[in-house]
């Protein structure tokens, strides 16, 4: 019996350990998880190095705020000024036309001494006798004046010398100003025509050979037109010459004539067609066309520049071809001139460097082999050395007051 008690007792307390064992397991998995400490994490910022600020939390907030209101800039600072956009070049104000080879004469003179000069010591001789005249005759020549002018010019000096029979210094100076203006052509027609029609601009093409001054000539023409009031478009039409069309643009841009440009070695006739198309569009005044400075011995290239003056007058005709020479070639340039005539009908010249030479007669030598007049002549590499050409200011020039 009390085995059996005693087996009871045991089965009765395995039973209650395993019960107890349960619930354990219940209650643990019902907990909730501890709470959050009451202590706060402290972050210990790092050292500032020498010259440097200890950064606080509020300007750490402070600072993100910002790069996140500003994520491609720098924040702004009170006080410090905004940087503004550069303001664009001004435009240059060129000298006006009227009268500026007056005011350069006394370039002029300095380069030309060696002709008129040695002309009025020549002329003030005791005796003109026949080597006298010889030697005018060789300084007329050596000036570039050429062979028929010069015999024209001597035979009338030789007469009216011999007529008035005084020889006094400013009877000579006023008879040899009024003979070298005579030859010069003092009735020439020298205005550049650029009126153009009632709904076209005036068209001014531009020839020559290279190195004769031909792109720069056209940007120092664009100055004078707008120094006349004129609005004016450029056409590059010079697509041979490396640069050419850059070249032109700087000189438009100064004065703000617009540049119509291609690519280089493009069709020159289509970008002076487009040029004037552009001149039209925008209603301007005139449009200089600058041609590539083909060398006159080459058919192939001259033929071209007659395919651009035939393209160009599909708008319209050409007020002005203008054929650019450079004065210290001498007879050289004739020669150039000739070609060219033979293949654009020229309406006047333009002499280039004629302040670094003392052969001034090739102004006279050139209007007689063509027919035309120097319209414009450069004494400078300035950018208003361009000047109409007037006989009186260029023969005082010459030979002084």
């Amino acid at each position: 019996m009390e085995i059996v008690i005693l087996a009871v007792v045991i089965a009765l307390v395995a039973v209650g350990l395993i019960s107890g064992l349960v619930v354990s397991s219940r209650k643990k998995k019902q907990l909730p998880p501890p709470p959050p400490s009451s202590t706060p994490t402290i972050t210990t910022p790092p050292e500032p190095r020498v010259g440097e600020e200890a950064e606080t939390p509020s300007d750490e907030a402070r600072r993100t705020i910002d790069e996140v209101s500003l994520p491609d800039a720098e924040a702004p600072v009170d006080g410090a000024p905004v940087a503004e956009a550069p303001a664009p070049p001004a435009l240059e104000i060129p000298e006006p036309t009227e009268g500026r080879l007056v005011r350069l004469r006394t370039r002029l003179a300095r380069s030309q001494n060696s002709l008129g000069k040695g002309l009025l010591t020549l002329l003030s001789r005791d005796n003109l006798d026949e080597d006298t005249w010889e030697e005018i005759e060789d300084t007329l020549l050596t000036a570039d004046v050429g062979v028929t002018p010069t015999q024209e010019l001597v035979e009338r000096l030789r007469e009216r010398v011999r007529v008035l029979g005084t020889r006094t210094p400013e009877e000579l100076r006023a008879l040899l100003r009024e003979e070298l203006i005579t030859l010069l052509g003092p009735d020439l027609d020298r205005e550049v025509r650029t009126e153009g029609g009632a709904e076209t601009p005036g068209v001014v093409m531009v020839v020559g050979v290279n190195g004769t001054g031909k792109t720069t000539t056209t940007g120092k023409l664009a100055r004078v037109l707008v120094a006349d009031g004129r609005s004016v478009v450029l056409g590059a039409a010079d697509t041979f010459r490396a640069a050419a069309a850059d070249q032109l643009q700087t000189w438009g841009e100064r004065v703000g004539a617009r540049t119509v440009r291609g690519p280089e070695g493009g069709d020159p006739a289509s970008i002076a067609f487009d040029a004037v198309k552009e001149g039209i569009a925008e209603g301007a005044d005139v449009v200089l066309i600058d041609t590539a400075g083909r060398l006159h011995t080459k058919t192939g290239l001259m033929d071209e520049l007659g395919k651009v003056k035939r393209v160009v007058e599909k708008h319209g005709p050409l007020d002005e071809i203008l054929l650019v020479l450079d004065a210290t070639t001498g007879q050289n340039g004739l020669v150039q001139a000739r070609v060219f005539a033979e293949v654009v009908d020229i309406t006047g010249i333009v002499l280039t460097k004629l302040d670094g030479t003392a052969k001034g007669g090739i102004v006279v030598a050139v209007q007689r082999e063509l027919g035309v007049p120097v319209k414009l002549i450069g004494l400078g590499e300035g950018a208003d050395d361009l000047a109409p050409f007037e006989p009186g200011a260029f023969v005082d020039a010459l030979i002084g007051d």
